[in-house]
């Protein structure tokens, strides 16, 4: 459902200024993004259901390396744990 607070962007203008939507989203707008004329996706806060209090970190892969770790990594531990 469209809120008066959306705003109609296009893919285009999406990909052009993503950095400035982000900051944006992260103030609170929300976005309605069109393709060809028709409405794709919507950008909104995560609070937006008000729970983003109940999120928690599990882990935190900068901790275990700078940077982050590599997916490959990350995926081939899990399935060693799950065979």
């Amino acid at each position: 459902m469209t809120k008066i607070k959306d705003k109609i962007i296009g893919l285009k203008e999406l990909r052009n200024n993503t950095d400035n939507y982000i900051s944006q989203v992260g103030k609170g707008k929300s976005f309605i993004v069109m393709r060809k004329s028709r409405p794709v996706f919507t950008i909104s806060p995560v609070d937006i259901w008000g729970d983003e209090g109940i999120w928690e970190t599990v882990v935190d892969f900068n901790e275990i390396k700078k940077g982050g770790v590599p997916i490959e990594d990350v995926l081939a531990s899990l399935k060693r744990l799950n065979k």
